[in-house]
């Protein structure tokens, strides 16, 4: 466990000091400064202080998840600007119907891309590394509705990192329960800009997202802007 710890530690320091072993040079941040100071749009904002009502149920920064590491060190989402402000207006109009949204996972630092495509390298699944995710650019939201009043998950084909069948947004569902709750996420988040990942009822991409920079930035270094 302690030589898998260290060579995964080398292949992040390799990442994060530059162009890493799978030809992506991502943005630091230093760089996401500059990008920010020239188009504000790009901006990474916390979406637990800017939604009110979100709540986070951030997995990678527990043991819960598919790769059975902690890989975050804060709890955190984060989305760029204008997928902050579409999420905003998906939760008001869902606050109206006793509802919400709970987030698994936002914008994700690169070098958790490249983690996770070592742990498991169907591309499905998993982002590749050699393009990188569209959580690395900070426009791919992972999320479920809730029950306002009772916090409770609504029901799904699936649960979150699901690696069935089960889990595409095109698989049938018989329980119209299911059904129902799926279809409304989904065109929830259509209302708003954004398409359903085809592998993963949960992971909504923001379009619009290729003209957004990979980042390899921390949530510690976001916490310090």
């Amino acid at each position: 466990m302690k030589q898998t710890f260290l060579i995964w530690c080398i292949a992040l320091s390799t990442c994060a000091s530059g162009q890493g072993k799978y030809g992506l040079k991502a943005t630091t941040l230093e760089e996401y400064k500059k990008t920010v100071e020239a188009n504000p749009e790009k901006q990474l904002i916390n979406l637990e202080k800017f939604v009110p009502g979100l709540v986070l149920d951030i997995r990678y920064a527990t043991t819960n998840n598919f790769t059975g590491e902690k890989i975050y060190n804060l709890a955190r989402a984060y989305a760029r600007r204008p997928v902050a402000e579409s999420l905003k207006r998906i939760q008001a109009d869902l606050k109206k119907q006793g509802l919400g949204i709970k987030i698994f996972d936002a914008y994700r630092p690169y070098k958790a891309t490249v983690k996770f495509y070592e742990v498991y390298h169907d591309t499905t699944y998993v982002a590749s590394p050699y393009r990188g995710s569209r959580h690395n650019r900070g426009c791919a939201l992972d999320l479920t509705v809730i029950n306002l009043k009772t916090g409770e998950e609504l029901q799904m084909p699936t649960g979150f990192d699901s690696f069935k069948k089960e889990a595409w947004p095109t698989s049938p569902v018989s329980d119209p329960v299911i059904l129902k709750n799926r279809t409304l996420l989904i065109k929830a988040m259509e209302k708003h800009g954004f398409k359903v990942n085809g592998s993963e009822w949960w992971h909504y991409d923001f379009i619009g997202y290729k003209k957004y920079e990979v980042l390899d930035i921390d949530y510690e270094e976001l916490e310090g802007l």
